[in-house]
């Protein structure tokens, strides 16, 4: 009984933690740039929405950092992400060529 009350409490923090992360757009969005390796940006760059993407697709809006962070790759900068509402959840998904 004692390892059903562990695994119940595992999953139930595990439901909550994903639904703190993906519960609003700008969460979602810091989640995703934080899980890309960018923890600093994450927590400290400005989200501005972009009413280009708005225009396009009625199901998402597109946000902006005003510092982004800068790939180490390419040398490019992660700039402009599209949201996505799908249910009650966020998801975000970096934007190239915008």
């Amino acid at each position: 009984m004692k390892k059903g009350k562990v695994i119940v409490l595992t999953v139930a923090i595990m439901v909550s933690f994903i639904v703190m992360l993906h519960s609003n757009p700008t969460t979602s969005l810091r989640t995703k740039v934080f899980f890309m390796g960018y923890p600093k940006a994450a927590f400290t760059s400005e989200i501005v929405e972009y009413e280009y993407v708005n225009l396009h697709d009625k199901d998402s809006k597109g946000y902006i950092f005003t510092e982004p962070p800068m790939e180490k790759a390419t040398q490019g900068y992660l700039d402009t992400y599209q949201v996505k509402k799908i249910g009650i959840f966020y998801f975000a998904e970096f934007m190239k060529d915008v």
